[in-house]
This record gives C-alpha cells, sequence and structure tokens, in this order.
C-alpha cells in the first residue's frame, strides 16, 4: 500500500515552494510507494523553522501523521534533516524505512473558574500563565504540595521538547528528549528566584491565580473583553486569566510522532547551536 505524504510551510517563506516542487518531482520520479497527497497523510514534511514544524505537528501530528522537518530556519531543534542538502536523503530514507519514531510526550493546561471547566489546550511545547501588563501572583503545587509563590510576568510548564524553546530563554534547563517529564519555570520573579524544577509526567501541577494588576489597557480582538493575563498554549491559542482561577497542568493522551534519521540528531543539534567543542 502506498503511503501518503504531504508538504506544510508557511506562507512567507520564499525558499519552500522550490523545495516543495523539487521533492514531489523525486518523489514522483523515485518512490512509487510514496504518493504526494493532503488526504489523511501518513507523514507531513514540514519545511521552515521549529515554529513551522511545530505548527506542523499540531496540525497534522494529532491526526496520527509522522512529523518530518526539512529545516529552512535556524538550527532547528525539532527538525529532521538541518541542511538543505540533507532534504534529498532525508526523503530516500523516509520512503525505505530508514528511520525511527521518537514519541513526544504532550502537556495539557485546563482552566476552571468557580470550579467549573472553561478552557483547555494541548501543547507539545509549553504552558504558559503569565501577566500582559503587570505583576501577577500565583502559587505553584506539585500534587497538592505549593512549592512556590511568584510575584513577577509568569510561569512555564514545558516538555523536553520545548525545554530548547521558550524554557531555555528563560534560562530553564535542556532536557532531552527521552525523558518524560515537565520543566516549571518562574518567569521574572520578583522574589528571590527559584531554579527551575524538573518534574515527574505522572505529577499534577497546579498554578492558582491570586493577584492580578488589572488595567485593561488590551483587550481581546475577538471579544472586546479587556484582559491583563493569559494562558498560552505553544504561544499560540490564548485564553483570557481571572483572579481566582485554578489552572491544571498535567500529561495529555496524545503523542506526537517524529522521524529520526540518527540515533545522535538531537546532540548534534545542541553542538551546532551552542557551538560546544
Amino acid at each position: 500500500m502506498k503511503k501518503r505524504i504531504t508538504f506544510f510551510s508557511r506562507n512567507d517563506n520564499r525558499q519552500a515552494p522550490k523545495w516543495v516542487s523539487a521533492l514531489s518531482a523525486h518523489i514522483a520520479k523515485r518512490h512509487s510507494s510514496l504518493v504526494v497527497s493532503g488526504q489523511k497523510p501518513h507523514f507531513v514534511v514540514a519545511l521552515g523553522g521549529d515554529g513551522t514544524i511545530l505548527e506542523a505537528a499540531r496540525i497534522y501530528g494529532k491526526q496520527g501523521a509522522v512529523v518530518v522537518g526539512l529545516n529552512l530556519g535556524h538550527v532547528g531543534f525539532l527538525s529532521s534533516a538541518r541542511h538543505p542538502r540533507e532534504f534529498i536523503k532525508t526523503i530516500d530514507a523516509l520512503a525505505t524505512g530508514a528511520y525511527t519514531i521518537s514519541k513526544r510526550m504532550m502537556v495539557t493546561g485546563t482552566v476552571y473558574r468557580k470550579n467549573k471547566l472553561v478552557y483547555q489546550a494541548d501543547s507539545l511545547n509549553e504552558i504558559v500563565a503569565q501577566g500582559l501588563s503587570g505583576m501577577i501572583k500565583l502559587t505553584v503545587s506539585i500534587d497538592g504540595h505549593p512549592l512556590q509563590y511568584i510575584h513577577g510576568n509568569g510561569v512555564m510548564v514545558a516538555t523536553p521538547t520545548g525545554s530548547t524553546a521558550y524554557n531555555l530563554s528563560a534560562h530553564g534547563p535542556i532536557v532531552t528528549p527521552d525523558i518524560k517529564c515537565f520543566i516549571v519555570t518562574e518567569l521574572l520573579d520578583h522574589h528571590i528566584p527559584t531554579p527551575s524544577i524538573v518534574v515527574r509526567r505522572t505529577k499534577t501541577i497546579q498554578v492558582d491565580v491570586t493577584e492580578i494588576r488589572a488595567k485593561g489597557l488590551l483587550s481581546m480582538t475577538a471579544t472586546g473583553e479587556a484582559v491583563d493575563a493569559i494562558l498560552t498554549s505553544d504561544d499560540m491559542n490564548l485564553f483570557p486569566l481571572h483572579e481566582g482561577d485554578r489552572i491544571e497542568i498535567g500529561r495529555s493522551k496524545r503523542l506526537i510522532q517524529f522521524a529520526e534519521f540518527t540515533s545522535d540528531y538531537f546532540y548534534k543539534s545542541l553542538e551546532e547551536k551552542f557551538a560546544f567543542r
């Protein structure tokens, strides 16, 4: 049976269309086991940086498609091939089955308001609760045990996949993708800084919104609702937070599958990113 493969890129990426054309022609000429089709694809080939690959994973990965990232951005921690010279070889390996599957865990964030579920979202990289125009006070608990009292910009709960994204920018630790855990990292706390906490994946993280400095300077475009604090998932979906909200964060039931073509790819990405020698 032929495997269906589709391509994904952002409209502003000028390099992507020529690569889609070249790779589609290569598949048609060399690999009869593959057919380019957007209907329930077995593989999605994302051409771009980590943001593009993340978007492709969000759209197609949740449908069970294996994600193949071809980096047209910077280093590309999520990409299967870092350099264009490797793209054809990567497609050849995909067609012949010369790859392994890396199953990446996701994180689910659920918001309760007056004990009523009002929002839920899955993320591959991170869930973030943050103030927009001033301080926010949060209490972070692990399995009911309060561990952090944050008076600052907010808090982030990242997956190992997300440890090299926003978490890294916030000085959180890098965690290899084969470790199943969460990383809890505060954002610019005005108290004595608390180090990031690495939490077992079976734990439930609770974030209580205890105080928001309401200024009403910003509003949601769709509803006109004034917003001073938000919950974001993978820096895409936005939900306005209120004082008294309870956010429960834990392991999602969903996994995203990435194709890996070398066993030491993640470490080579680190070496290239940080120029380890």
